[in-house]
């Protein structure tokens, strides 16, 4: 099944441009992650917030709760798409690395996506 790729382009012959299911969900998962609480009106619950996290201080607790926040956010929002499996999130100056690994509950595969924010000097 083909559906509507993210973000929103134009193929080569001017239709809109689609995506397979696989990289539809991975599109789901970078937008769960990467969407703050707040910004979409009609959900004002979904999202992440990881982007304001960057620049949280650098400690294991905070990675530990970034990690939490995330596979709490993944599970409600994509729970009946996905099996999280795991989420590992790496702090280092301004950047910020995760990574998510699940199970597509429709055809049992195994994936992993991963997210930077920040900046690099």
């Amino acid at each position: 099944m083909n559906h509507i790729a993210f973000p929103y382009w134009i193929d080569a012959a001017g239709r809109t441009a689609q995506t397979d299911t696989a990289s539809h969900i991975r599109d789901l998962v970078e937008q769960t992650l990467l969407t703050a609480q707040g910004e979409r009106v009609n959900r004002p619950t979904f999202g992440t917030g990881l982007r304001q996290m960057t620049f949280a201080p650098n400690s294991a607790e905070v990675a530990m709760a970034i990690q939490f926040l995330i596979q709490g956010a993944l599970q409600q929002w994509l729970g009946d798409l996905v099996q999280i499996e795991q989420v590992e999130v790496q702090s280092e100056d301004a950047i910020l690395t995760v990574q998510v690994k699940y199970v597509v509950r429709a055809t049992q595969q195994r994936e992993t996506t991963q997210v930077i924010t920040g900046t690099s000097s």
